[in-house]
């Protein structure tokens, strides 16, 4: 189960995000903002959302300013924000607030988008756990898993390594489920659950016969989901994964599936609505 990104991870991140932003430095700021000023700046929202990433937003400024000082920090990752609410004030070198500020809301609005979405998600699916998916921005997959936990999701595999799960071409490069299984059976001497992702009712009968822990019933109609559900009868978890919105998933709710996993929690998200506004004193 992924847990809050390490320090090494977000130090990586940030490392790579302002270099590839301030390159030798930002010439406008640099030639409207001596080195000495100091200002301060608010952070606003502008929708409903999950809050998530703030700590990360704040380390973007202490890199570049070790002596930036946070004024209100009453809200934590994963509570909820209303549109117009003031979530931090800062108060740092001028150079740094600005050269900082548009890495750190892409982070923030990024993660707090994420969160939200899969917030809604949650809302909406009664009693079923969300699940998210390996498709994630490459290099930030585990600040997006972060972001589907503090919106009250639960993360899939993180990836190749750690979870096992058969999918179509496994399957046709085995010559069929059982086979598959028992590949993976005899390579792994493990206790790890076995999950096989399932396109139709007689690859479902072909699952049971493997007897996998889990069963994936993916890009399935409802009535074929709850056919599976009446085969399967207790004997595997079940996992719905494909064509599913925000619009059906109450459909989902109670026909006796366990979880749904959603690739468009990660990669179709939309960013939330965050700016940093200077206070004119």
């Amino acid at each position: 189960m992924i847990q809050k990104p390490t320090q090494k991870q977000i130090d990586n991140l940030i490392s790579i995000a302002l270099n590839e932003d301030i390159g030798s430095g930002d010439i406008t700021t640099r030639s409207i903002v001596s080195e000495d000023q100091i200002f301060e700046a608010e952070i606003l929202v502008l929708n409903d959302m999950i809050l998530c990433g703030l700590n990360i937003f704040k380390a973007v400024f202490c890199r570049l300013d070790t002596n930036v000082s946070f004024l209100k920090v009453s809200i934590d990752d994963g509570d909820k924000v209303l549109s117009g609410s003031s979530i931090l004030r800062l108060k740092g070198n001028g150079i740094a607030l600005l050269e900082g500020e548009r890495v750190a809301l892409n982070i923030l609005q990024r993660l707090c988008g994420i969160a939200t979405f899969t917030h809604d998600y949650v809302q909406s699916a009664g009693p079923i756990e969300i699940l998210d998916t390996r498709k994630t921005i490459p290099g930030l997959r585990v600040f997006e898993k972060y972001a589907v936990l503090c919106g009250g999701g639960k993360n899939h595999r993180f990836g190749l390594y750690d979870a096992i799960l058969i999918k179509d071409n496994h399957i046709k490069a085995a010559g069929g489920i059982v086979n598959a299984v028992e590949k993976v059976r005899k390579h792994n001497k493990t206790t790890i659950p076995i999950e096989v992702e399932t396109t139709s009712i007689d690859e479902v009968h072909d699952a049971i016969k493997a007897k996998c822990n889990i069963i994936m019933l993916d890009n399935m109609s409802l009535q074929n989901i709850k056919d599976a559900v009446k085969l399967i009868s207790g004997r595997a978890r079940i996992e719905v994964s494909g064509k599913i919105s925000l619009k059906n998933i109450g459909e989902l709710s109670n026909i006796g599936i366990d979880c749904v996993s959603i690739g468009a929690l990660t990669h179709s998200s939309k960013a939330s609505d965050i700016s940093m506004n200077f206070i004119v004193m």
